[in-house]
């Protein structure tokens, strides 16, 4: 049996040397990133059997991203892309620190996953899945997309795996009443949701004391398990009537893009492993913190080293 089938779009990331401008560089470095992608990585380095499903083009460039998975231990199932108008996705990252920050300019319009329908994803990928993930930039790229989203979501659950979503929301691909309602179409199909605090007060209208805000969403929609991240202020999650914290691991922050996926592997891997929902909270939080002290979107880490800051942080978990 799978532990975990994710869905989604995964680029190549494309970045100078730290310090340089990309309307100057002569360097780019590539590596791979994407929301499912990232996540079935981090569960993979944590001794999950990860499935990465998407649509690629049959290129250099699809076979790239593949190399790399597969290189952490994912398995990928992939509908390849061989018609004249394939192409991977791509984003240009560009570090800066303040006040300049960090820019990020996507190139993925009319990517080959754009097109991708559930027909021709690979047969059988979702049968014998305990957890199956994808998040709601994948609706955002297409209408098809949407549509594939909501499919594979309902089909899992009706194969008897979990079905888990984070909404990831992303203001540089819709507008927050457009991602609220796709959101809530796709909630009957969801059995564990992640929102950050922001994406639920913009996109939900969901503000105010974040354990309100979870126990809402969790009766409001019947989900079995609600956890809200919070940034700097931890997480909050609600199951079967109870309320658990946990505080964020303090961590020397060089690359901060794909914590947020680094903390729903862990969370996943550790619910897979048996864990109760503290224990992965604490899990969640330890892969984020040390995925922030790697470069790339993907959290290259060991279980070893996440036990190592669970056990120093014990004292973060409050029940």
């Amino acid at each position: 049996m799978t532990d975990i089938v994710t869905f989604g779009e995964t680029m190549l990331r494309l970045s100078p040397p730290r310090g340089e401008r990309l309307e100057r560089t002569s360097e780019l470095g590539v590596r791979a990133g994407g929301a499912e992608s990232n996540v079935a990585v981090a569960a993979a380095r944590l001794g999950c059997e990860s499935t990465w499903i998407s649509k690629l083009p049959d290129s250099a460039l699809g076979r790239r991203i593949v190399s790399e998975l597969r290189s952490h231990g994912v398995r990928t199932d992939v509908a390849w892309d061989d018609s004249e108008a394939a192409r991977c996705g791509t984003y240009y990252l560009e570090h800066g620190g303040e006040p300049r920050g960090t820019n990020v300019i996507y190139d993925r319009t009319d990517a080959s996953v754009t097109t991708a329908t559930p027909e021709e994803l690979p047969a059988g990928a979702l049968d014998d899945a305990e957890v199956f993930y994808t998040s709601g930039i994948t609706p955002a790229l297409s209408a098809t997309l949407a549509e594939t989203t909501e499919t594979l979501l309902r089909a899992a659950q009706e194969t008897g795996a979990t079905t888990a979503f984070d909404l990831n929301y992303r203001g540089k691909l819709w507008r927050p009443p457009e991602a609220g309602e796709r959101y809530e179409s796709l909630f009957p199909y969801v059995d564990v949701l992640v929102a950050a605090e922001r994406d639920a007060a913009t996109c939900l209208g969901r503000e105010g004391d974040p354990v309100e805000v979870a126990n809402g969403l969790l009766r409001d929609f019947d989900f079995e398990t609600v956890v809200l991240t919070r940034g700097e202020n931890g997480s909050v999650a609600v199951r079967g009537g109870e309320v658990y914290e946990q505080e964020v691991y303090d961590a020397e922050t060089f690359d901060p893009i794909g914590t947020g996926d680094a903390f729903v592997g862990g969370f996943l891997a550790r619910r897979l492993d048996g864990g109760d929902v503290p224990d992965a909270l604490a899990y969640g939080a330890a892969t984020a913190s040390l995925k922030r002290t790697i470069d790339g979107d993907l959290a290259v880490l060991t279980p070893e080293e996440v036990e190592a800051v669970v056990d120093r942080e014990a004292g973060g978990i409050s029940r």
